[in-house]
């Protein structure tokens, strides 16, 4: 028995094959790209003790920073986001940037009584 609600999504693509080799091409930049980043952070990850001794909190920024540069293609490209329109970008993402303020701000002003805290019954 064939099913006739299933869509085969493959048969309504309507492009050619330019435009194929495009598309692979940025997939395998974006993939190359997150290859070399995450390279980047497994290596700074094992050698930073004899490389920068002194710098962790450089090295700390450093992986916040490339972490936010994968997160970012990873969102933009394999989720699609880049290819819609500005103000849905906006609708996306501003309640992830308004939620990960807010956890800043907790984390902030939660380290900020810990210290009174902890000098008060010293």
């Amino acid at each position: 028995m064939e099913r006739d609600d299933i869509i085969e999504y493959s048969l309504d693509a309507h492009h050619s094959e330019e435009e194929g080799r495009q598309i692979r091409a940025k997939i395998w930049r974006v993939t190359g790209l997150l290859a070399i980043v995450t390279a980047v952070e497994v290596t700074l990850g094992a050698f930073w003790h004899e490389w920068f001794p002194q710098a962790w909190h450089l090295v700390k920024w450093t992986f916040v920073v490339l972490t936010l540069v994968k997160a970012t293609y990873i969102v933009m490209t394999f989720m699609h986001l880049g290819d819609e329109r500005r103000n849905i970008r906006a609708i996306i993402l501003l309640p992830y940037g308004l939620f990960i303020l807010y956890l800043i701000f907790i984390a902030i002003w939660e380290s900020n009584h810990v210290h009174w805290a902890w000098e008060m019954f010293q």
